[in-house]
């Protein structure tokens, strides 16, 4: 059983089985000097970089979760204060 604050890597038995070496990132921005961050759909997961780091770690979303980040972000749950 699992502690009531312990992380759980849901997506840890599909993560090394996803291959984002040949996805097409689609990038925020459309500023060259600024590359923002990148995300790539791979085999029904969203994957998301750092656009300025793109050999860097890849964050792996389910679509549900994608979509609550979005709804997130539309509702500036991510603005700065």
């Amino acid at each position: 059983m699992n502690e009531p604050n312990e992380i759980i890597d849901d997506k840890a038995h599909i993560r090394h089985k996803l291959d984002f070496s040949d996805a097409e990132w689609i990038t925020s921005t459309e500023e060259d000097d600024e590359p923002g961050v990148e995300v790539a759909f791979v085999d029904g997961y969203v994957g998301m970089r750092n656009g300025a780091d793109p050999e860097g770690p890849v964050l792996v979303f389910t679509p549900e979760e994608w979509d609550a980040f979005v709804e997130g972000a539309k509702d500036g749950e991510f603005d700065e204060p």
